[in-house]
């Protein structure tokens, strides 16, 4: 089933990896971008993280990017300026974000995707560190 979902990926993210994989067991064949080759485009980044009701800062990932060294976590910076520091470095953009026809999310934790999805996968799921995710029932966890 193709619904023109998109995921913008990281495969070395767990999380997003995890993701990805609930997408698939949901019967969906998503539109895969790795954003950190793809890069990103200003009117594509302002119009994600419009649908999702996100900001640069809001959407800023923190940890494991070079968001601290570039001095992007102080109050002070200018959403200009880390959108610019997106734009050069992909990886400050928190993900994984995925859009589909319910909306665009930036789906961490992992099951936040079922949110978005219309279709839901048949449990029982687990995240790739063998966490339950959702159990036989459908029912989310934790």
């Amino acid at each position: 089933m193709s619904d023109n979902i998109v995921i913008h990926h990281n495969p070395d993210c767990g999380t997003s990896r995890n993701v990805l994989a609930v997408i698939r067991a949901a019967g969906y064949t998503p539109v895969v971008i790795d954003y950190l080759t793809e890069g990103w485009t200003r009117p594509q980044l302002l119009a994600l993280f419009a649908a999702a009701g996100l900001t640069p800062r809001t959407a800023l990932r923190e940890t494991k990017s070079p968001a601290k060294e570039l001095g992007l976590l102080e109050d002070h910076v200018p959403e200009e300026a880390i959108l610019n520091a997106m734009l050069e470095h992909p990886v400050l953009v928190n993900r994984p974000l995925v859009c589909t026809a319910k909306g665009v999310k930036l789906c961490r934790p992992s099951e936040a995707v079922l949110a978005i999805l219309e279709n839901k996968p048949k449990g029982p799921l687990y995240k790739e560190d063998g966490a339950l995710l959702m159990d036989e029932h459908g029912n989310i966890q934790g």
